[in-house]
């Protein structure tokens, strides 16, 4: 499982020109999901990712989680994040799991953030034609590989 984590003043996604879901302070979460994820792949993350101190204390200094600080995540599906590009110019998505085993998967690591969290979960839907929009605040901007846990 992959992630790229923005903090965010605020985040939105829109379909077919509905705003389907929208946070303020907190993070958008792109997630995409292989046929090799697991049920602990979602726990570790889900943890990582509520517990994340990249939110600024009274001195300035990043020291609190999207869960300390009482933040929403805003969680969007995104298979382009297992791009191969080794070759030639079009990337492959041979990585990518497909609806059957992604759309579980997905519900899963909502479920478990919601847990983490202790709060509802934003979320786009998954497939869609989505227009993501943010103000990334920092800005920053992380990536998290599950297989690759540095």
């Amino acid at each position: 499982m992959r992630v790229v984590i923005q903090r965010v003043s605020q985040a939105a996604v829109t379909i077919n020109n509905i705003v389907k879901s929208e946070i303020k302070t907190g993070l958008l979460v792109l997630v995409g999901i292989e046929d090799a994820d697991t049920d602990d792949d979602i726990q570790w993350l889900s943890n990582k990712i509520v517990n994340l101190r990249i939110f600024d204390d009274e001195n300035k200094v990043p020291n609190i989680s999207v869960k300390d600080m009482g933040g929403d995540i805003l969680l969007v599906s995104q298979f382009t994040l297992h791009a191969a590009t080794k070759k030639g110019n079009r990337p492959s998505y041979i990585k990518a799991s497909k609806p059957d085993i992604a759309i579980p998967l997905y519900e899963k690591m909502i479920a478990q953030l919601q847990a983490d969290l202790e709060k509802e979960i934003y979320t786009g839907v998954f497939g869609a034609d989505m227009k993501v929009s943010l103000l990334n605040d920092g800005p920053v901007t992380i990536f998290i590989d599950t297989k690759n846990k540095d």
